[in-house]
């Protein structure tokens, strides 16, 4: 059972550290964590992370061990589908123009990619078209679907985007084009004027694939397509493309979308990390390299090392960088590419810093937010308003939006947290007639607004953020959440080794948290971009190397550069690199507390 109580008692005191949280178990009874130690006889801290996200003790070996053929559901399953499937292999067999129209995030980028790849081994004329973040804006727009139309499209298929896009697709279709859509967000009942909108969160499709990302819908889509054409005996004499060599893509998108990591998503993401391990993708090779990652990728390395530069062209540089890296074939320009994308990253690093600060700073200004944070500002770059949200939603623990104010208008983001709906809010806002457009996920939502509307959408935001978590919840989310309190000699390569076989971590299915007692700091100085780095020692001298990023400006500070205070307990995460032919780990510090 999860701590799910405010009340519960403070693992090791901590009812309020640095950060202002309240550390608890998360696990209120271990009974559980035990059978599931014994049943797949791994440790007992893993085994409590695994108890800790649900996992019972029958399925835990399997849980240990997903296979995408167990989890694949059948595509007829999706409302849609096979119009879809049937649609694409027609256009194929008859030559016809099929353009994939994307969006220029990740989740995006790499549906595009994995279609785009899979329509040109099948033989089909096929192009890609990503829209300009601050020209066209999200999704399908009017103009770009005519041009399309003039220039021989007669099939478009639109990725991450189009379940929303009424006028757009009406004109599509008016101009001639069958418009096939294959998106994951949130719907409302009236669907636009497509061909098919495979969407798992269509209001009439029945539940269990809504946690897809659309590169996830895609893969599937791409899976019905082979079916109907093996069925009309097109690989009679063989050819049939290797869908698995892809998952590389969909693991990317998957955990870029933040979507919740479990059931097919953590098959998909499990699997895809193994493909791109054999660095078959020059695009993604490259972007190691440029990344210095020199081991195999985690979903860690997914979320907050490739994916931030595969995302960088759409924020600030070319929108179409990110799936002409992901689809290229040629080694040398895929390190051109990758090259292009890691300066628009710091570049991206340097415009998003400017703009947190003076966000932060507004929102600490209205006294702290309440149950939802919104910051607006003239002139910040629309290009990383959804990164700020989310960094505004962890520091301020409630859902967030950041709108980019420009000539009276203003383009906003939104990320939020656990128990909040932001797409379905983004939508009744819009229903309301505070929103000139929008629409989202649970996870994150985007939308466009008059900005003399700004103070009456954040009053609807917050009425209807506090009354979906109301104060117990809103409470629970200032909560830490520890799996275990460990020892400094068990933080070990070894024991991150155990712990991945329980992962991939991402949304739904969080990095394990663990706490180190009564730690002394030995040494401890500040590198990077504010970050502080510190050696800890316990009381039987075992050390442990520690970092906390962003740390600098934070009230963890004092605790960590201290060297002559008292002990202290952290917690945070464990992760292992290679450094020179050796494994080490790491102590990622979360939070702090002076032990009392």
């Amino acid at each position: 059972m999860e701590g799910g109580s405010p009340q519960a008692p403070a693992l090791l005191g901590v009812a309020h550290s640095a950060t202002g949280r309240h550390w608890r178990l998360r696990l209120d009874d271990d009974r559980v964590a035990l059978a599931i130690a014994q049943a797949a006889s791994i440790p007992e801290p893993v085994a409590r992370v695994l108890a800790g996200r649900g996992v019972e003790a029958a399925s835990a070996e399997a849980f240990l061990a997903p296979r995408l053929r167990d989890l694949l559901p059948d595509p007829s399953t999706l409302h849609d589908m096979d119009a879809a499937a049937e649609r694409l292999a027609d256009a194929i067999a008859r030559r016809e123009k099929i353009v994939v129209f994307g969006d220029y995030d990740v989740d995006g980028a790499t549906s595009a990619a994995l279609l785009a790849d899979v329509i040109g081994e099948l033989g089909g004329i096929v192009g890609v078209y990503i829209p300009d973040r601050l020209r066209e804006g999200y999704g399908p727009n009017t103009p770009a679907l005519l041009r399309l139309a003039e220039e021989g499209a007669r099939v478009v298929v639109t990725v991450d985007c189009g379940t929303l896009a009424f006028a757009p697709l009406a004109a599509a279709r008016a101009a001639g084009i069958d418009v096939v859509v294959v998106d994951h967000h949130a719907a409302e009942p009236a669907l636009p004027a497509a061909h098919a909108v495979v969407n798992p969160n269509r209001l009439d499709q029945p539940q269990g694939l809504g946690h897809l990302a659309a590169v996830g819908v895609a893969f599937v889509l791409a899976v019905a397509l082979l079916r109907c054409l093996r069925r009309r005996g097109a690989f009679a004499a063989g050819g049939e493309p290797d869908l698995l060599a892809r998952l590389d893509v969909v693991a990317l998108g998957t955990v870029c979308d933040v979507v919740p990591l479990r059931g097919l998503n953590r098959a998909f993401v499990r699997q895809g990390l193994t493909v791109m391990a054999r660095r078959a993708r020059p695009g993604l090779a490259a972007l190691a390299d440029v990344a210095r990652l020199n081991e195999a990728p985690t979903a860690y390395h997914l979320g907050f090392v490739l994916g931030p530069r595969v995302n960088a062209g759409g924020r600030v540089g070319e929108a179409d960088l990110g799936v002409r890296l992901l689809s290229t074939r040629d080694p040398e320009e895929a390190r051109v590419l990758a090259l292009r994308l890691d300066g628009l990253n710091r570049e991206r690093q340097a415009i998003e810093q400017a703009v947190l600060a003076e966000a932060q700073a507004q929102v600490e200004g209205q006294g702290g937010g309440g149950a939802f944070v919104l910051a607006a500002g003239e002139g910040w770059h629309p290009g990383v308003i959804g990164i700020v949200a989310s960094r505004l939603a962890e520091r301020f623990h409630a859902p967030a939006a950041v709108v980019a104010l420009d000539r009276g208008k203003g383009r906003g983001s939104g990320r939020s947290v656990a128990g909040f709906d932001l797409g379905a809010a983004i939508i009744a806002a819009r229903q309301a007639g505070l929103l000139l457009d929008g629409g989202g996920h649970r996870q994150a939502a985007g939308f466009s607004l008059e900005q003399g509307r700004l103070d009456a959408l954040r009053s609807f935001l917050g009425a209807r953020a506090a009354e979906a978590l109301g104060s117990a919840e809103r409470a629970a989310q200032r909560a830490l959440l520890v799996d275990a309190v460990i020892g400094a000699r068990g933080a070990t390569a070894d024991f991150v080794d155990l712990l991945d076989r329980a992962g991939p971590y991402g949304a739904g299915h969080p990095q394990p948290c663990f706490a180190l007692a009564d730690m002394r700091v030995v040494q401890a100085d500040i590198v990077g971009e504010k970050h502080v780095r510190c050696v800890l020692v316990d009381a039987f001298g075992a050390r442990v190397r520690a970092i906390a990023f962003r740390a600098v400006d934070a009230p963890l500070a004092p605790l960590l550069l201290d060297r002559s205070g008292p002990p202290v307990h952290v917690a945070g995460q464990l992760r292992a690199d290679s450094w020179n032919g050796m494994r080490r780990t790491q102590f990622e510090i979360r939070d702090a507390a002076a032990a009392r």
